[in-house]
Formats: C-alpha cells, sequence, structure tokens
C-alpha cells in the first residue's frame, strides 16, 4: 500500500504516513515553499497555550507542530495513530507523551484539554463530523478548538493557478524529495476535494462548537478555523 483513497479507510492513511515518516517534514517545506513554518506560527498564536494548561495536539506525526506549545510551558500531548509517524517523533523528541489514538474514538476522558487542535490531519480523517465530535468532548467548558487545514483560495484567477500547482506540479516535485512520492497524489486529491471556509464552520457548529471564526492565510490556501465549547 502506498497510498489512499478519498475514502480514507484509516488502516490506508495510517500505512501511508507511515511509508512517508522519515522524511515527511522536509518534504512539507518543500511543498508548501517554505510557508508551513508561518502557518505553524500562526496555529501557536491562535491556540494562545499558556504554562501549566493541557495541549492536544491531533494528527501530529513527529511533534514539529507539539513544539510551540511546550515551549510555552503547557502540557502538550502528540497524538496521531500512524505509528511510523509516532516512531520518528519518538526518536527525535523523546520526552514528549506520543499518544497513539484515532481521531474519531481518542483515548482521553471527558473535558481534559484547555485546547485540542490539528492541523493539516483533519481532511485525513474517515469522518470529519465524528472527530470534530470527539474532539469536543475531550475539551474542557471554556476551553478552545484550533483547525488549521488547506482550503480554498478567495481569488479565483489565484485558485486556478494553485489547482495546476497541485495536480500538475506536486507529483514531480514530490518525486524528487518523498521517500513516497504517491502519497502527495492523494494528498493533492484530497485537498482538491476537501469542504470550504464555510462550509467547515457551519460543520464546527452542528458538533457543539460555538463563536466559530476562521481566517485566510496565505489568500486561502490554509484557513485557521476556531472555535469555543462552552462553559
Amino acid at each position: 500500500m502506498t497510498r489512499a483513497s478519498l475514502n480514507k479507510q484509516p488502516h490506508e492513511v495510517a500505512s501511508m504516513f507511515d511509508h512517508v515518516a522519515r522524511r515527511y517534514d522536509l518534504t512539507n517545506a518543500v511543498l508548501s515553499l517554505g510557508q508551513d513554518r508561518a502557518w505553524r506560527k500562526e496555529v501557536a498564536g491562535a491556540v494562545d497555550a499558556r504554562p501549566a494548561q493541557k495541549v492536544l495536539d491531533l494528527a501530529a506525526g513527529t511533534a514539529t507542530s507539539s513544539l510551540p506549545f511546550a515551549r510555552s510551558g503547557a502540557y502538550v500531548v502528540p497524538c496521531d495513530f500512524s505509528l511510523g509517524m509516532l516512531q520518528v517523533g519518538k526518536e527525535r523528541h523523546s520526552w514528549l507523551p506520543f499518544t497513539a489514538g484515532d481521531a474519531t474514538r481518542l483515548p482521553f476522558a471527558d473535558d481534559v484539554f484547555d485546547a485540542v487542535t490539528i492541523s493539516f490531519g483533519l481532511r485525513n480523517v474517515q469522518d470529519t463530523d465524528a472527530a470534530l465530535r470527539e474532539m469536543y468532548r475531550v475539551t474542557r467548558p471554556g476551553g478552545r478548538v484550533v483547525i488549521c487545514e488547506f482550503s480554498h483560495p478567495t481569488w479565483t484567477p489565484f485558485r486556478t493557478v494553485y489547482t495546476e500547482y497541485l495536480m500538475r506540479a506536486l507529483p514531480p516535485v514530490a518525486r524528487a524529495v518523498s521517500s513516497n512520492p504517491d502519497a502527495y497524489v492523494y494528498l493533492a486529491e484530497s485537498i482538491r476535494a476537501w469542504p470550504d471556509q464555510p462550509s467547515l464552520a457551519r460543520r464546527l457548529g452542528e458538533a457543539g462548537w460555538s463563536k466559530v471564526a476562521w481566517r485566510n492565510l496565505t489568500g486561502g490556501v490554509v484557513a485557521l478555523h476556531r472555535g469555543f465549547k462552552e462553559s
């Protein structure tokens, strides 16, 4: 198995990420033209983790996304269902409490975390709505969710150019830098099929989140959604 289908069978997605774990962070940096660092900085600002707060970082992979929360003094739990990604992450950051878990059936009690966040992983979950409900369940009253995900550029001419990049330029670039380039064909297709910003906001509301809002990054290539669990 080298890539998953858009049916997003969990074992297929996990296997695909197992095979790209070693070079995943490097490949992302190349394919995003270096923008991934800026996007993660925006996520850290939106989560606004404070000392002693508990933060759940879903689809954390090798925990690159978790490090800013740890530096803030928060207790961060990197969680992923790819054991290959977790293994590489543990080798690099052995002090973090890596946890294997499926976003649709999280291995945590109710009302535990001050913040739950997921970056570039929600679109790989088979049941988006179940994941949003699980995030809500494990967040304490008054807590927050922050979702960073590829989205739909707001300017039509740029959206056309971006789609061409995804489907034509991304696979050859991935072949040059990734250990499993076929996986990035799936990633391009999953980005193109992902709901737009208002649609995701509506689904957050349906899962129970309140005060849902989003902010576009890089012209809507990425969107940062945030919501709160009422006290």
